[in-house]
């Protein structure tokens, strides 16, 4: 089993910032690629941004994102952040950790509020 907790998320400016983490715990060394999505209201929960464990930590992100979201992570501390620049309201969502192993494990979300 794994768990993720994530933290940083408030309510933000347009233009700001703000910077996720996702804290694992557990099986971690089953963990393959970690990762980032959100929700936003009555919208499908979409990719922001992943990153491989191993290696260099090879990155994937949307589109959407790409340019202004920096996804990184920790090893050590087996944690992975989401930095998000010049955040625009439609940026606000709720952001889910997310962790791919065997199977897939989710964290119970982080509110993110972008004001115009």
């Amino acid at each position: 089993q794994v768990q993720l907790v994530e933290s940083g998320g408030g309510l933000v400016q347009a233009g700001g910032s703000l910077r996720l983490s996702c804290a694992a715990s557990g099986s971690i060394s089953s963990i393959v690629v970690m990762g980032w999505y959100r929700q936003a209201p009555g919208k499908q929960r979409e990719l922001v941004a992943l990153i491989s464990r191993s290696g260099s930590g090879s990155t994937r992100y949307a589109g959407s994102v790409k340019g202004r979201f920096t996804i990184s992570r920790d090893n050590a501390k087996n944690t992975v952040y989401l930095q998000m620049n010049s955040l625009t309201p439609e940026d606000s969502a709720i952001y889910y950790c997310k962790a791919v192993g065997p199977r897939e494990y989710w964290g119970q979300g982080t509110q993110v509020t972008v004001s115009s």
